[in-house]
Formats: structure tokens, C-alpha cells, sequence
């Protein structure tokens, strides 16, 4: 494999297919004495899921949504 301009590589088609890895899914590089293992990403699907998902019952505030509406539009 070669590393390109932007330090991407391409995955090999064996590879990905070991994995389950589709279009579109997550991987994260763990880097373990010198060895990069490339690890699929599980549970919440993107960043956005993830950080939902590591927030949720987080809150502590004790208003209701229309409280919170209200505040955001300035009722």
C-alpha cells in the first residue's frame, strides 16, 4: 500500500470484506508497540450519533422543552 499526499491509504477488498467494513462505516487506528490495527467502529453510527449517545442523561437542568424553546427564542 502507498501512502498518499494526505496520508490516506486504501484498505484492501479482502481486508474490508474480513471485517464487514461497507461504504460509509467508521474504523478507528490503534497503535499497539509500533502496530497500527485497524478496529470497526461500534454501536452509534458517526460522530454525531456518538456524541448524542455519550450525552444522553447527562442533563441537569430542570426545565421542559417548551421552557427550553421559549429560552432559545426569546419568549
Amino acid at each position: 500500500m502507498r501512502i498518499t499526499s494526505k496520508g490516506q491509504i486504501t484498505i484492501p477488498q479482502q481486508v474490508r470484506r474480513a471485517l464487514g467494513l461497507e461504504p460509509g462505516d467508521e474504523v478507528e487506528v490503534v497503535v499497539d508497540d509500533g502496530v497500527a490495527h485497524i478496529v470497526p467502529v461500534r454501536g452509534p453510527r458517526g460522530r454525531g450519533q456518538r456524541v448524542v449517545a455519550a450525552l444522553l442523561g447527562r442533563g441537569d437542568v430542570a426545565l421542559s422543552t417548551d421552557e427550553i424553546m421559549a429560552l432559545t427564542r426569546g419568549d
